[in-house]
């Protein structure tokens, strides 16, 4: 039984009718009329008398309808001491460079909105590193872009980014339309992450199944120091959506990769279950809400949400 099933017993008996209920409750007569059924078959009596001109509780439909209103009051009343006893704690996040573009600031706007009374530590740094510092105990939750074996981490796929060739307008051999192949860009200078960058693996891999060498001329690993050398017109580089979001307003071109083979992929890693404490599985959730808001807004350019998180 669920506490759903209760309030649409209870708002067909106001109404005397599946269908005004249904508009109130904004679901479907048919899913309304299933759920009653079910609700039905569980307790093994008929609730209600349906006839042409609506619907009236039998006399066991009035015996549970007192004590179907009585639960749902019980169960707004929890809600409500749950938002009294206001959650506190701390708890550490860890977002890569280019995720955090996009990510870091929403989160914090609802934290502060859902659970001020949470002090959020936002530790900015490679995947890597994260994924050491995800070991160490030393925070809590981190977005990761490929996972380790055996380590005791739960995992939750947030979505796929596509990848993006962003330059100077004024480079020469840039990309220009909508999107290009990975095939055409094996003259195009790149700046790029250094091989510790999970980025760069990512794009190596997807370079050498195109049967490419790109063209790096430079290696930068801070994200603000390689996008101002793509600005000054030394090179090209290629990045995920995040960072096309924080750069698209600076005069640069956003080419999106159309391989379906190139991409990266956002994993949302936290300690296990646990070892967690309230405050960061409050925080998780958060995230999850955060992360699937940006991309149906699309304020996340190239993300695809892999489940519904």
């Amino acid at each position: 039984m669920e506490l759903k099933q209760l309030r649409y017993f209870v708002k067909i008996v106001e109404h005397g009718s599946l269908g005004r209920a249904a508009l109130e409750l904004d679901v479907g007569v048919s899913a309304l009329s299933q759920q009653i059924g079910k609700l039905e078959s569980e307790l093994s009596t008929r609730l209600l008398n349906r006839t042409s001109t609506g619907v009236t509780p039998t006399s066991a439909g009035f015996a549970f309808l007192h004590h179907a209103q009585l639960t749902l009051r019980q169960a707004e009343n929890a809600i409500l001491a749950a938002h009294r006893g206001r959650m506190s704690g701390y708890v550490s996040v860890g977002l890569p460079p280019t995720t955090a573009t996009v990510l870091a600031l929403p989160l914090i706007n609802a934290m502060r909105e859902r659970y001020p009374d949470i002090q959020l530590h936002l530790v900015e740094m490679l995947s890597g590193h994260l994924a050491a510092q995800l070991n160490a105990r030393q925070i809590d939750l981190a977005i990761l872009f490929q996972l380790e074996g055996g380590k005791r981490w739960s995992v939750t796929p947030l979505l796929d980014e596509k990848l993006f060739v962003i330059a100077s307008r004024e480079l020469p051999g840039a990309p220009r339309g909508d999107s290009v192949q990975l095939a055409d860009l094996g003259q195009l200078p790149l700046v790029m992450p250094s091989s510790q960058h999970g980025l760069r693996a990512t794009l190596m891999t997807a370079f050498e199944r195109s049967g490419m060498t790109p063209n790096i001329i430079m290696e930068v690993d801070g994200l603000v120091i390689l996008m101002n050398a793509v600005r000054a017109g030394h090179a090209a580089t290629i990045q995920p959506g995040a960072a096309a979001a924080l750069e698209g307003a600076s005069g640069l071109s956003l080419v999106q990769i159309a391989d379906a083979h190139v991409g990266r992929r956002n994993l949302l890693a936290t300690l296990a279950d646990d070892e967690l404490s309230p405050a960061a599985l409050a925080t998780r959730v958060v995230i999850t809400d955060v992360v699937r808001q940006l991309v149906n807004d699309c304020q996340w350019p190239g993300a695809r949400l892999i489940q519904e998180v």
